[in-house]
């Protein structure tokens, strides 16, 4: 339970960060049932990997707060950060000593969006690739509003709540991001309706024949990015290695065989060189 000076405290960020949202920063505020629990929607900035994604992350603050920092979990992945995991920062409980009283939740909301543009690494962060960051960057809206595409498939042997698993993983429907983001989940599904995502896949569905093609350069991007093609069916890239590989070189996806390749004229060369002497 908050403390009176955390309650004070974060119902006058609320209204702060309300009138004076930080840039890149959609949606920020503490749960209803509980004010030391914030929700917070980062979009990619400009120019980035990130850019056009939609990322969640929660804030559980300390009962003393702002004496002590908030634990800080980022929930869609990214390519940067673990997901539904404690971040090692500056900002957050990893670091009580080193957090500053007069930072405020924008200032640790803008410190986090700076970390995840830099390269830095930390506990709780990845080294993604910027074709994977990308990818997921362009699943990002349907993976918050669909928790992964389990709204359509349910994961065997878990009961969905607003909780999710664990407190907020893929599996719960994504009932929990309705619940605390209804109009920006609202836009979601409008989305993927407009981009033809598949809803139980993130795969691009095929277009309907006899129907116009949406040609709109974002849904060309999201057909490049997730493998579709503007005349029919998507498939989407595989898993998170299929997204990094595609950032890499022909040398590094083949490094086993061109290693062979080595060995082998390595022994032929030896052989030679032995046969001369």
């Amino acid at each position: 339970m908050a403390t009176p000076a955390a309650q004070k405290r974060l119902t006058k960020e609320f209204a702060m960060i309300s009138k004076n949202p930080p840039e890149f920063i959609t949606a920020a505020h503490p749960s209803e049932s509980n004010i030391l629990e914030w929700h917070a929607l980062i979009s990619g900035a400009p120019n980035t990997p990130y850019a056009g994604g939609q990322y969640w992350c929660t804030l559980i603050f300390p009962p003393d707060y702002p004496f002590a920092p908030p634990a800080i979990r980022m929930h869609t992945p990214s390519g940067r950060f673990q997901t539904n995991t404690r971040l090692c920062l500056s900002i957050s409980d990893y670091h009580p000593k080193s957090f500053n009283p007069a930072w405020s939740v924008s200032t640790i909301l803008i410190g986090l969006m700076s970390f995840m543009n830099s390269e830095e690494m930390t506990a709780g962060s990845i080294g993604g690739s910027e074709a994977e960051r990308k990818w997921h960057a362009t699943r990002s809206r349907w993976f918050n509003s669909t928790g992964g595409g389990s709204s359509s498939k349910p994961v065997a042997g878990v009961q969905p709540t607003t909780k999710g698993i664990g407190g907020i993983k893929a599996g719960d429907g994504g009932r929990k991001f309705k619940a605390e983001f209804p109009e920006q989940d609202k836009e979601n599904w409008e989305w993927m309706t407009t981009h033809r995502v598949d809803p139980a896949t993130g795969k691009i569905l095929p277009d309907p024949e006899g129907e116009p093609i949406n040609c709109s350069p974002e849904t060309k991007a999201i057909r490049r990015i997730l493998g579709g093609s503007a005349a029919g069916v998507g498939a989407v890239v595989q898993g998170g290695q299929a997204a990094r590989n595609a950032g890499q070189g022909w040398i590094w996806r083949n490094k086993f065989w061109v290693g062979a390749g080595f060995f082998v004229v390595y022994v032929m060369l030896a052989r030679v060189l032995g046969q001369g002497d």
